[in-house]
């Protein structure tokens, strides 16, 4: 289950309700939602933050992805993952779907950060392609 806090979040803005699941984690799991979410607005600057199913989610012209926070992973979960390319094989949960994939990070655990802002700039591109009637 993901990590949850207490509380009302009506009225709250989706930054700061971020900003507050990263204080929350105290350990790894903060800092690496922090850098996952810094990587994914340094790839994409008309990212949209939003806070939806009690998780950070991203979005732009569609739902880029969703940063989850666990016991012992941080996961990244790309809404229309399986239509991505993933040349750096970076999907390694979620794999027996037809739609979305993931990305589980561990402690200690190295991000491949091109590879990353590759596959957030390419489901940004599936998104505008799926809206404009393309795909």
């Amino acid at each position: 289950m993901p990590t949850k806090k207490s509380g009302s979040h009506a009225g709250e803005s989706p930054t700061r309700l971020i900003d507050a699941r990263i204080g929350e984690l105290d350990d790894w799991r903060g800092e690496m939602l922090g850098r996952l979410r810094a990587l994914i607005k340094d790839a994409d600057p008309d990212v949209v933050e939003e806070w939806k199913w009690n998780v950070p989610v991203w979005s732009h012209d569609g739902l880029i992805c969703t940063g989850e926070s666990y016991k012992k992973v941080v996961k990244l979960t790309f809404a229309r993952g399986a239509a991505l390319e993933d040349p750096k094989r970076l999907f390694n949960s979620s794999l027996e779907g037809n739609t979305r994939r993931a990305i589980d990070f561990h402690e200690g655990e190295a991000i491949d950060e091109k590879g990353l802002q590759a596959l957030v700039r390419e489901a940004v591109a599936l998104n505008r392609s799926v809206k404009a009637g393309k795909a």
